[in-house]
């Protein structure tokens, strides 16, 4: 896999603005902040981001891919001004979790998500090298 930028852009901080790779693609469904249990532990943004990533890392541990796998994510918001406000705690709890591989991401504010308590859901796919 190979992050890529072109070289007169500005670098991105925190994702690629795009992402080459060949092999097994792993897609993954939204990702929420509750438990594999279907339980919400915290109503925190930064929280919610937290438990969502480590949904995302098990599923990924389930398909034999690890977090330098991950060639792109959609982050669905609900709040984009909860999100900014949490940025920092948000972008610990990612590196955290996943190292400091940022694949190509989007975060995209939308209105609801279709669990009521849910503030931000996550779409991923990776690639699984030949």
């Amino acid at each position: 896999m190979k992050l890529i930028n072109p070289p007169e852009w500005k670098r991105p901080k925190g994702y690629a603005n795009g992402v080459v790779a060949r092999g097994t693609m792993v897609f993954i469904a939204g990702q929420i902040g509750w438990t594999g249990e279907e339980v919400f532990e915290t109503d925190d943004f930064a929280g919610q981001a937290r438990q969502a990533f480590a949904n995302t890392l098990r599923v990924l541990q389930e398909a034999g891919a690890e977090p330098e796998h991950i060639a792109r994510m959609t982050w669905y918001v609900t709040s984009k001004h909860e999100y900014l406000d949490a940025v920092r705690d948000v972008g610990q709890a990612f590196r955290d979790t996943f190292g400091k591989h940022f694949p190509a991401m989007a975060v995209v504010e939308v209105t609801a998500l279709m669990e009521d308590r849910a503030k931000i859901e996550i779409e991923t796919t990776a690639v699984i090298p030949d």
